[in-house]
């Protein structure tokens, strides 16, 4: 019997995925765990695996399109169970393709026939609808480029991120005629009319208030998305200069107070759920001093043994310690849902990895059963492909508990936000050589403060106290982390 491959939800917010890329075709043979496609969500560019064996027997979405959580996009099964609809029907005489995009922010709705989007008549010529990921399709908005006049690079020709900004790149400042980009005002933009006569600058005046041109660069800058492709440097701009028509006076206005640029599709979901995070989890706080003195050395014996891959960092001794503090105390690995608490079969650590974009948590599964070397390693591995957008969906989706550290920038103290719907947070600080009383005697040693977050309706301080107390006896007694 043929199994529906679904939008999954990667994230409790998430009500809509954009299906990057296919990487199995109709008739391709799919095992269990496989990669079949790339889906782009608000925040990191994860890989869908298949959870059943069988043979690709259609594609519900197309590259590109928007699909609500939970629609179908394939059906997997056997090649017998292909329908003789499709073995046999011409292609022209297909049902038409399910319409799965979906705006923005929305529930997802009931599906119906597809109804292409309405295109510029250059790029109807084309055969179709402009394919373009949403992040180039922003950019070009906020830039005002038509889509027609841009060749994309993508599979299928879809146009993205690098070739919107080498299109703006090649037509030289964004003041530029040849650029397709026009002048506007701060808060009204106006598309330039193709016939209209060129105009003699005014002198500035109230009336006028226009954005001085390097104003206008920095708001048509692209903002950077996750998962999206990088940008494409082009040569050095030839484009010709401004002709008088745009030119701007160089005593122009500054911006209108409080003008901003937009906010991108990351930044929006961690608004979101840092918001939401804050006003429904009452959240309490514990911070404590660790002595880092002896996991320093241990750290340091362990590495001179270590290969590259293996090579412990002070984080992933802080993963460890909190992995074998939550076995013992499974409160802080619950989730608070409908006044239950819903405990988990596994400990997933998130870490907090910084992008350009902004911060991602993606987990490190199953970490109760790992030894301190297989963190280590995986912990690289999944750094690397958080920034290079090959996170698997479980990976992005099923953490249980956060540790946000930002100790290699010098930070101290760092209290964070409860990533929901898990329970608890553990802030790491930078460790630093401190002075403090050991044995009645003033001696240098390395200190780290931790913050831990919690969720007021899982655990109590008592509860929390006794958690963090077990971290900081760990990791001033490191050997029992090798075990």
């Amino acid at each position: 019997m043929a199994v529906d491959v679904t939008m999954p939800q990667m994230g409790a917010d998430m009500t809509e995925g954009t299906l990057v890329k296919w990487l199995k075709q109709p008739g391709d043979r799919v095992e269990r765990g496989e990669i079949i496609a790339e889906i782009e969500t608000d925040k990191a560019t994860v890989e869908l695996e298949a959870f059943e064996s069988g043979t690709m027997l259609k594609q519900l979405a197309a590259e590109g399109d928007t699909v609500p959580v939970g629609d179908v996009i394939a059906q997997l099964g056997e090649p017998e169970e292909a329908t003789e609809e499709r073995t046999k029907a011409p292609a022209a005489e297909q049902p038409p393709r399910r319409n799965v995009l979906q705006p923005a922010g929305t529930a997802p709705a009931t599906i119906t026939e597809h109804v292409p989007d309405p295109v510029p008549a250059a790029a109807s010529s084309r055969g179709g609808r402009v394919r373009v990921s949403p992040v180039a399709k922003r950019i070009a908005t906020d830039a005002n480029i038509d889509l027609a006049k841009i060749t994309g690079s993508g599979p299928d020709g879809r146009i993205l991120r690098r070739d919107v900004e080498a299109f703006i790149e090649s037509n030289g400042d964004a003041s530029s005629p040849s650029s397709g980009v026009a002048t506007t005002d701060a808060m009204h933009p106006v598309a330039p009319r193709p016939d209209a006569e060129p105009a003699v600058p005014a002198p500035a005046s109230p009336a006028a208030d226009r954005q001085p041109p390097e104003m206008e660069q920095a708001q048509a800058a692209p903002v950077p998305e996750p998962g999206d492709d990088s940008p494409a440097r082009g040569e050095e701009d030839d484009a010709p200069a401004a002709t008088p028509a745009v030119a701007r006076p160089a005593a122009a206005k500054p911006a209108t107070v409080g003008a901003g640029e937009p906010l991108s599709k990351m930044r929006q979901a961690i608004a979101r759920r840092m918001t939401a995070s804050k006003q429904q989890q009452p959240h309490y706080y514990l911070t404590l001093d660790i002595d880092m003195t002896d996991a320093m050395k241990f750290r340091e014996q362990l590495n001179a043994a270590a290969t590259d891959a293996q090579r412990v960092s002070i984080n992933d001794l802080v993963v460890k310690a909190c992995a074998v503090a939550i076995a013992r105390h499974p409160k802080f690995n619950m989730a608070f849902s409908d006044n239950t608490l819903v405990a988990h079969d596994e400990i997933n650590i998130c870490i907090g990895i910084a992008l350009d974009e902004g911060l991602i948590a993606p987990a490190l599964i199953d970490t109760g059963n790992k030894s301190l070397g297989r963190i280590a390693e995986e912990a690289k591995d999944l750094i690397a492909r958080a920034k290079s957008g090959k996170l698997r969906a479980d990976e992005y989706s099923e953490g249980t508990f956060t540790i946000t550290n930002l100790g290699a920038f010098g930070v101290e103290t760092l209290i964070g936000i409860i990533n929901p719907p898990q329970a608890a947070i553990l802030g790491v600080g930078s460790v630093m050589p401190a002075a403090v009383v050991k044995n009645g005697e003033i001696v240098i040693r390395s200190m780290m403060k931790v913050a831990l977050s919690a969720d007021h309706r899982v655990s109590d301080g008592a509860e929390g106290a006794r958690f963090i107390k077990e971290i900081q006896g760990l990791l001033e007694n490191p050997a029992s982390l090798a075990l």
